[in-house]
């Protein structure tokens, strides 16, 4: 739970301060932040990030959250299935983006998004967590896309 995080506004501008120069140092060129603003908090943590980047952010939604034309993709979950989706015209064939999640669990919703940014023809840079659940194996499913996490537990 970041919410402790969120409350602090020294603590949660140190985060940002860090991803802001782990990116930095690791890709010259980013277009975009996506983040998922499905029932997680990437979306807290990518508008602060690209904002300091100088670049936009893109969200990817749960189905029917968004306006215009759609890409979606299906995705199973421990107790079901969900869907999510990005606007058909968020980002172009070959644009760069990072995906922005507050916690990698299993890792069914990082992949999702990965797949919606791979229907999109863009280049996933790296997926980004504040948490992850290393027992649970999620960033396994990720591979060869590179992955980052700022605290890991077992």
């Amino acid at each position: 739970d970041i919410s402790p995080l969120l409350k602090d506004p020294a603590a949660f501008r140190t985060l940002i301060d860090l991803l802001e120069d782990h990116l930095r140092a690791s890709f010259p060129k980013i277009d975009f932040i996506v983040g998922e603003c499905l029932d997680s908090r990437g979306f807290l943590i990518g508008p602060p990030l690209a904002q300091r980047l100088g670049i936009g952010f893109v969200p990817i939604r749960k189905k029917g959250k968004l306006p215009g034309p759609t890409e979606s993709v299906s995705y199973a979950l421990e107790y079901g299935k969900a869907e999510l989706e990005i606007q058909s015209d968020a980002v172009e064939a070959g644009q760069k983006v990072v995906i922005v999640d507050d916690l990698l669990a299993t890792g069914g919703t990082m992949c999702a998004a990965c797949e919606l940014m791979k229907r999109l023809k863009a280049e996933v840079l790296e997926c980004l967590v504040i948490i992850e659940l290393k027992l649970l194996k999620g960033s396994e499913k990720l591979k060869p896309i590179p992955f980052y996490s700022v605290l890991q537990y077992d």
